[in-house]
């Protein structure tokens, strides 16, 4: 920089210099030239050019038909990146500096080289790696080698044409570099891809299986070379599968009976899983029923029964005494040991057995005792109405006996430790099976012999007294259960009516009117048993009145006349016409009463009876017709003309 106080001004050709550089700063470079332009990596291009005087930086154009990258460097060389591999370039280069930009330079044409194949790597085998990726734009060939990655051995190469490749009879469980890259179709290689991939390490062998305790298996196996850990897999045939991860050779796993399991063993290292070598199967023996019962017991008899457990063909059932051994052999679950002493311990044992492992020889014992002997009733007494008293022979020990009353009417119990018991409130009029049997914590006898029971019939609900006439009154009844016939009597100090039937009604005749009975009514069963009943006492109805007679009165009246049997008894006089009904009743002690308007020229039905507490009249008392005329006042007026047809009942 020229300072305007320096005292070389007076020199000229220093202040020609400086003119000569402050207008060299304002102007743009020159316009370098390109020495050579290349393509190394598929994503760039490298350029070279000679250094430009006065030249900052530089700019690199990379031009692919409209579209283009530029990128800004200090000097030669300069490389342009973000390219799209296997595409021809135009490439040019300006120079900068703060006068500007120069003109491009002359353009070269370049081509990316081809991209890398991207490569997917894995080893199916023990000895043998695969390798495969996806084609290349613009790619004619591909080269893959593979090494050692320590050098060792000698390299393996391979060109293709394909998109895979395998290399075989490699060392299981060994790191391999594998590099690879792509040609164009003047042989140019394109960007190169390596990758690191083992080996698997080859599948396990000298497999053992063994019980080592119970309930456990112990499997184990040879080492396997370059194995980094082991997995064990077991399965069993129900589908649960269980492992083990180590890194020894042996493994524990816990068994259940009756199970055959499938085993097999993989070794690991980095690179994967080892093929699947030999798998093994091994079943272990099978299980005791221990869960067995005796689902059906008799005095003779027991039936036992069990799950069915894995891993059995067969079943076989021991019943030990002191007596002997009963033994029965089958391929169900269910056993039936029969000619058995009742109410005796048996020393029961069910062992399995199966083809492959054979027989289960530690299933345990159980006693079971056969049910209790079934008990002889000796006597059935009535100890009352309801109450039944029944006796047994007993003949088992610490047994509880239950009797059981069977029925319609239902079920009735009692229960002893002894050898009686009474069977309460039984029903009347019932039909029942007595039976007995014994209970004891091994079972449940069968029944005794039954012995038939009836109780006395039932006494009637309901009993209704209805007088038809003045001897004769019907008596119904409901039916009581049990009971067959009946016998009714209505009893009074004047006599005694009677009547025995099948049906639920009798008619009593010879009752006195007015009097107060005493009723009563036996049930009795086809057997003859007898229920005595008592009812309400009755009190026939007040004897009808005599000498019913009409007499006429003055003004349309009539006067209606009787007999009385009782003078404390009231009385209602009924007629009845065409014209109308009339009736009148009078006071007690009276034997007439009148009736003041009632038309003439009519006949007229007349009823005279007792009032009762039920009602106003009685229906039996008789009828008797008057025809009552219109001419004259006296008394012959007034006409009989006879009794009526009345009906009773």
């Amino acid at each position: 920089m020229c300072s305007a106080k320096s005292k070389t001004l007076a020199f000229t050709g220093v202040l020609l210099g400086c003119l000569e550089m402050i207008f060299s700063a304002n102007t743009a470079p020159d316009t370098p030239v390109i020495d050579q332009a290349y393509s190394k990596l598929s994503n760039s291009i490298t350029v070279e050019w000679r250094a430009v005087p006065g030249a900052n930086n530089y700019m690199l154009t990379a031009q692919d038909g409209d579209s283009f990258v530029e990128t800004i460097v200090k000097n030669s060389p300069g490389t342009v990146t973000g390219l799209k591999p296997a595409t021809l370039y135009r490439i040019t280069v300006r120079s900068i500096n703060s006068g500007g930009k120069s003109q491009p330079s002359p353009f070269r044409k370049v081509k990316t080289v081809l991209a890398a194949p991207i490569l997917s790597v894995h080893s199916p085998s023990c000895d043998s790696i695969a390798v495969s990726w996806k084609a290349v734009h613009m790619a004619a060939g591909f080269s893959v080698s593979l090494m050692r990655s320590d050098g060792l051995g000698r390299k393996l190469k391979q060109n293709t044409t394909n998109t895979s490749l395998i290399f075989t009879n490699l060392d299981p469980g060994t790191l391999y570099t594998i590099r690879a890259y792509a040609w164009n179709a003047n042989g140019m290689p394109g960007d190169d891809f390596t990758y690191n991939q083992s080996t698997i390490p080859c599948a396990p062998v000298n497999i053992s299986i063994e019980e080592d305790e119970p309930d456990h298996l112990l499997v184990s196996w040879s080492s396997v070379s370059l194995g980094h850990y082991y997995v064990v897999f077991v399965k069993s045939d129900d589908g649960l599968e269980v492992h083990c991860n180590t890194s020894y050779t042996q493994c524990h796993f816990q068994s259940d009976c009756g199970f055959t399991y499938f085993i097999s063993i993989f070794a690991y290292n980095k690179a994967g899983q080892s093929p699947l070598g030999d798998v093994f199967n091994y079943t272990t023996t099978p299980c005791c029923p221990s869960d067995f019962r005796a689902v059906f017991m008799s005095s003779d008899t027991v039936r036992v029964t069990w799950a069915p457990v894995r891993g059995a063909d067969l079943y076989e059932t021991r019943a030990a005494s002191r007596s002997g051994v009963l033994l029965c052999r089958d391929t169900a679950t269910a056993c039936t040991l029969s000619a058995l002493q009742c109410s005796t311990p048996y020393n029961i044992t069910v062992f399995s057995f199966s083809e492959a492992r054979g027989s289960n020889t530690s299933c345990a014992p159980q006693y079971v005792a056969t049910a209790p002997c079934s008990p002889e009733i000796k006597n059935i007494s009535k100890e009352g109405l309801s109450v039944i008293s029944v006796q047994w022979q007993p003949n088992n020990e610490e047994a509880t006996y239950v009797v059981t009353a069977r029925g319609e009417a239902g079920l009735w119990h009692c229960t002893s430790t002894r050898n009686s018991c009474t069977l309460m409130d039984l029903p009347c009029g019932s039909a029942f099976s007595v039976s007995a049997i014994a209970r004891s914590p091994a079972g449940q006898s069968l029944p005794s012999y039954s012995i038939p029971l009836e109780t006395a019939p039932c006494c009637p609900n309901d009993l209704i007294l209805t007088q038809v006439t003045q001897s004769v009154t019907n008596i119904s009844w409901s039916v009581g259960r049990g009971a067959q016939t009946y016998i009714t009597i209505l009893e009074s100090p004047k006599g005694q009516a009677k009547c025995h039937t099948l049906q639920t009604y009798c008619l009593l005749g010879c009752i006195t009117c007015g009097t107060n009975y005493t009723v009563s009514l036996r049930a009795i069963t086809e057997t003859g048993l007898t229920s005595s009943c008592t009812y309400q006492g009755y009190s026939s109805s007040a004897c009808c009145p005599s000498g019913v007679k009409l007499y006429r009165l003055g003004n349309n009246g009539i006067r209606v006349f009787w007999q009385a049997s009782d003078e404390t008894i009231n009385y209602n006089a009924n007629l009845h016409g065409s014209k109308g009904n009339f009736s009148c009743t009078p006071s007690s002690g009276l034997s007439h009463c009148d009736i003041t308007k009632i038309p003439c020229g009519d006949v007229y039905t007349v009823v005279v009876a007792p009032v009762t507490d039920k009602g106003p009249k009685l229906t039996f008392c008789p009828k008797k017709i008057y025809s009552v005329t219109c001419s004259g006042s006296s008394v012959g007026m007034v006409i009989y003309r006879g009794r009526s047809n009345a009906k009773h009942m």
